[in-house]
């Protein structure tokens, strides 16, 4: 598996090696000791999590505070979607930058969230499936969130579509009003 930093090094692509022919394909989804090695400390994962979404959903920027913040291993089984991570950790030199990676069942690349970032993804096929590792359990009372558009983090989110937003996503707050890490 090709593990490649993105301009925050701390968020990770990986790219598997698959073997595929006329029956259909294999690759190793998820190796422990690789993935250590490759964020460069030792993670444990507690849930996985899928979720499908239609095609212009936006589900995002979502974070939980300590002590129950997550890192996420994140990848697409159905369709594709465009995801992004932004970092909130006060301290750091890239504080309020973003990445995104074009993640999709045909690429099999797979994303690491790690721990005091803000993630989101918008779907760009007509539907996705998205699924996703995580280092902490979910936990209600240390959920937040940051709004998709903020124009002080300034994601170049896919401009063909409108996005279609949860409730609770469409009001969250801007980035210079959120919590964060410290």
């Amino acid at each position: 598996m090709k593990a490649t930093p993105l301009e925050i090094s701390d968020v990770i692509l990986f790219e598997p090696r698959v073997f595929g022919d006329e029956r259909g394909f294999f690759f190793e989804s998820f190796n422990q000791s690789q993935f250590n090695k490759a964020v460069g400390r030792e993670v444990a994962f507690v849930q996985d999590n899928h979720s499908k979404s239609a095609k212009g959903v936006l589900r995002g920027l979502h974070y939980q505070m300590p002590p129950h913040a997550q890192g996420k291993l994140v990848r697409v089984v159905q369709g594709e979607v465009f995801d992004v991570a932004v970092d909130i950790r006060r301290n750091s030199p890239t504080f309020g930058k973003w990445v995104g990676a074009l993640l999709s069942a045909d690429n099999k690349h797979q994303l690491w969230v790690p721990e005091g970032f803000a993630h989101g993804f918008i779907t760009l096929s007509d539907t996705a499936e998205f699924l996703y590792k995580t280092t902490n359990l979910y936990a209600p009372e240390s959920e937040r969130a940051i709004i998709w558009n903020d124009p002080d983090i300034g994601i170049q989110w896919p401009a063909e579509l409108e996005p279609k937003l949860s409730g609770k996503d469409s009001v969250a707050p801007a980035f210079k009003d959120a919590e964060v890490f410290e």
